[in-house]
């Protein structure tokens, strides 16, 4: 320390340290500890007595080419790359891929997204990018993308709710309750949706189809709902009957439906469709083969005995 304390134990003339013939000398002053020996080789600099220590030159030489280096990668963008390069190969390479949260959206299609090659480094990687194109897939509503070290990456997905089956002219969409359209119908679960036809459907299934949820026999029997020309709403139902419902009435319609079922077996029998249109009247239309046997049956009906003839006088 004593040779680092300048101003202590000598004289008014004393010459303290210099460094390229300035003085270094302070009164009662101490340099930290980390900067003692760079200054203590900085300031032999100046003096006759300096030897250059071995391997210097190769030290500098390597800190030159190391300098200039990084400083090319960096003009070239290439920093990145070197920094998950040497990362992933000291034990930080991503290895494990934990998706949660996700029911319709493949797990493939998310790996896809996250664009991972064999030495992808945890600490480089971009969470936010990899979450941004995760967020692009078609049920995907929100998307987390978390590093939990050393190797691990944490993907958590909320998906959009189907709501229903959107059938427009011949293509089957899954669309959400507020009508947008979330994918194409892919089968298996997605056929147990409701099924809705037409132009201007699906912005009024939702209050419809609740309607029709509060006679549940009914609602259970019910294969489509038909928008016809975004006016009124044709009723499928699984044994083939279609249900035409009016314009306006609709509540009072389905009330009388369910009653006129209840108390006649009106939809078991062998129609091909209720007309409800009408406000005065209920036409039912039979089916081909019905109609066919109560015209035979009409033909069967005995004739009505002529009279007979007057006897002759």
């Amino acid at each position: 320390m004593s040779a680092l304390r300048w101003g202590q134990g000598k004289g008014k003339g004393a010459a303290g340290p210099t460094l390229f013939g300035v003085s270094l000398s302070f009164d009662h002053f101490v340099l930290p500890r980390l900067l003692r020996r760079p200054v203590r080789v900085l300031a032999r600099l100046g003096e006759d007595d300096f030897e250059v220590p071995p391997f210097s030159a190769a030290i500098l030489s390597a800190a030159l080419l190391v300098s200039g280096s990084a400083y090319g990668a960096y003009l070239g963008g290439h920093v990145d790359g070197i920094v998950q390069g040497i990362t992933a190969r000291t034990g930080f390479a991503v290895d494990q891929i934990k998706v949660v949260g996700n029911r319709a959206t493949s797990e493939i299609d998310i790996l896809d997204r996250m664009q991972l090659d064999g030495w992808t480094s945890l600490i480089g990687f971009d969470v936010e990018a990899a979450r941004e194109r995760i967020a692009t897939l078609p049920w995907v509503e929100v998307a987390a993308v978390r590093k939990v070290y050393p190797h691990t990456l944490e993907v958590r997905i909320e998906e959009r709710e189907p709501f229903a089956l959107w059938q427009q002219g011949s293509e089957l969409s899954v669309i959400e309750r507020s009508g947008a359209v979330i994918a194409p119908f892919s089968g298996g679960k997605q056929a147990l949706l409701p099924l809705i036809v037409g132009t201007g459907a699906p912005a009024k299934a939702p209050d419809f189809l609740a309607r029709i949820k509060k006679y549940p026999e009914l609602a259970a029997r019910v294969k489509g709902y038909i928008r016809i020309g975004e006016r009124r709403w044709d009723l499928k139902l699984e044994n083939g009957i279609t249900v035409k419902l009016p314009e306006d009435g609709e509540d009072q319609a389905i009330a009388d439906l369910v009653r006129m079922d209840h108390e006649n077996g009106l939809l078991t029998r062998d129609i091909a469709a209720v007309d409800m249109r009408l406000s005065d009247r209920l036409v039912v239309q039979l089916t081909p083969e019905a109609a066919t046997q109560r015209q035979a049956a009409l033909n069967e009906k005995p004739k009505m005995p002529k009279r007979k003839a007057e006897a002759k006088i």
